[in-house]
């Protein structure tokens, strides 16, 4: 028997048309719904397909509340699908993709997220090659959510988007891809299959949380004027192995003293924080700061989001962050 298969539209360059200045943007719901099986008629037979509506968005405007509203879709339908594709804008599919992994932890079905750099409508675009691609790898006997881009099949939590032209435009942060879609599936990793188990439904996120890149001679006032509005959590992209300028250590001591975590995360694409090899990483631990070792720049973001959303202090957030989950971060 054929997969049964859910397709959850959630909006995104794949079915955008232009409008009278040339402009992309998202047509009407009708129109949506219809667009996705026009791409390619024959793809029923891969699969019995179903299309469902989540939003309908540029995904620059994704927002925690359609994250959980994608989980809860997700979680009502398990039972009824073998699998779900999920149509994604590109800007924010590693944000999304990572969100939905932490909240519905040991899935028992694959969920694979795709979307297109071309629109649809174009004949040059890449939207059906990954939408049928996507439904391929939704009906295979896995567990995992990913990422169907091009030809890369990558593990959610540690993809991250890397050029806006390229159609292989996705890729896997400090971790080799999981696998490549060809002529055949191909898998380079131990991927987890279908059970009979139930996944952990671990719904919510807390959007109060900001994300800032360090850059040389930065005043420390900026961060403290973030602390005074009310932030929950915040995010330091460091140097090299998460090195913070020790002007910085007067604010970490601050944002402990007032619970709210701060997590240092490395600027390097491939690199991971080891904040204990310069005293100026290890004088920021030593206040507080929290490190993200090999964590993608969207697996620490939702995470953390995660985390404060069920955290009872700052220890309880510690231990999360640094509780490997869903395959999101090694020590090494």
């Amino acid at each position: 028997m054929k997969a049964k298969i859910k397709i959850l539209f959630c909006g995104g360059t794949m079915v955008m048309l232009p409008d009278q200045r040339g402009v992309l943007e998202p047509p009407s719901r009708d129109n949506v719904l219809s667009s996705l099986v026009y791409f390619e008629p024959r793809i029923q037979e891969i699969a019995d397909i179903q299309v469902g509506y989540v939003a309908n968005i540029d995904s620059s405007d994704m927002t925690p509340e359609l994250w959980e509203s994608l989980a809860n879709t997700i979680i009502a339908e398990h039972d009824v699908y073998d699998g779900f594709v999920v149509v994604h804008g590109t800007d924010t599919m590693a944000y999304t993709a990572s969100a939905i992994s932490f909240a519905l932890r040991g899935l028992n079905k694959p969920v694979v997220f795709t979307g297109a750099q071309i629109p649809g409508h174009k004949l040059e675009s890449d939207a059906r090659r990954n939408l049928v691609n996507a439904v391929r790898l939704a009906s295979h006997d896995i567990a995992e959510i990913m990422i169907l881009f091009g030809d890369k099949i990558l593990l959610g939590v540690r993809a991250s988007k890397i050029s806006h032209t390229k159609l292989n435009a996705f890729s896997s942060v400090n971790k080799p891809k999981l696998g490549q879609i060809g002529v055949q599936l191909e898998f380079y990793q131990e991927v987890h299959k279908k059970t009979a188990s139930h996944p952990i439904f671990l719904n919510g996120f807390e959007s109060r949380v900001v994300s800032v890149s360090l850059i040389p001679g930065m005043p420390v006032d900026i961060l403290f004027r973030m602390l005074e509005g009310n932030v929950k959590g915040m995010i330091l992209s460091g140097f090299g192995t998460g090195n913070i300028p020790h002007v910085y250590l007067p604010f970490l001591k601050n944002a402990q003293e007032n619970g709210v975590p701060v997590v240092i995360r490395s600027q390097c694409l491939e690199g991971a924080t080891n904040m204990k090899l310069y005293s100026s990483g290890q004088s920021a631990l030593d206040y507080g700061a929290i490190e993200a070792y090999d964590m993608s720049r969207e697996a620490t973001t939702t995470k953390l989001m995660w985390a404060l959303h069920r955290a009872k202090d700052l220890q309880e957030i510690k231990t999360m962050m640094h509780t490997n989950y869903v395959g999101e971060i090694d020590f090494g």
